[in-house]
């Protein structure tokens, strides 16, 4: 049981808190439930990767907490990016991203559900700017759109997103890592919120 409470410390720390926050980590906290374990090795596994640089892994971390509306996460990934040189613009352009596709995820999910000709003739009138000449550049812009997309379950934006990816020249390894960071991301903020 000292295991499971120095497991919980840790977390704790990792994140700056000094309390458990939510019912979630409490309930995992009353039990020697080995998920914890796991949660905090899969969280360490976000801020590294041979595929991405450390800022990269950062703005990707940052880009899913903001989509997941999850602040002690933003803190962190904030933080994290600053740390490993990520500059003001790249941090908002991350946050940008999540809450453009949020928007593009519903809109084109709904077009993609009905399969209806006609929604896909009407204009969308949303306005996508950020996407033209972004901070980050265009490829890892696309990273980031990958990522929330797969969050959201935005198939067609998965799919459209994973294509333009490949022709800029991505490697099928730093999508799959810019997605499995995606997914520890949310996974972490089921239990840290």
């Amino acid at each position: 049981m000292s295991q499971i409470k120095d497991t919980v410390k840790d977390i704790l720390d990792l994140f700056g808190l000094t309390e458990i926050t939510n019912e979630a980590l409490s309930l995992l906290n009353q039990t020697d439930f080995k998920y914890l374990r796991d949660l905090k090795l899969n969280f360490n596994s976000t801020l590294t990767s041979e595929h991405l640089s450390e800022k990269e892994c950062g703005l990707i971390g940052l880009s899913v907490a903001a989509n997941n509306q999850n602040a002690i996460l933003i803190k962190y990934y904030t933080k994290y990016s600053l740390e490993s040189g990520a500059t003001e613009e790249e941090i908002s352009e991350a946050v940008s991203c999540a809450s453009l596709l949020a928007s593009n995820n519903v809109f084109y999910r709904f077009r993609h559900f009905t399969q209806k000709e006609r929604y896909g003739q009407i204009p969308a009138r949303i306005r996508m700017q950020l996407m033209m000449k972004p901070i980050t550049g265009k490829e890892f812009f696309e990273l980031l759109s990958l990522a929330i997309s797969a969050v959201n379950g935005c198939e067609l934006c998965v799919n459209a997103h994973e294509d333009s990816l490949i022709k800029l020249g991505s490697s099928e390894e730093r999508i799959f890592d810019a997605v499995r960071i995606a997914s520890i991301v949310t996974a972490t903020g089921k239990v840290i919120y």
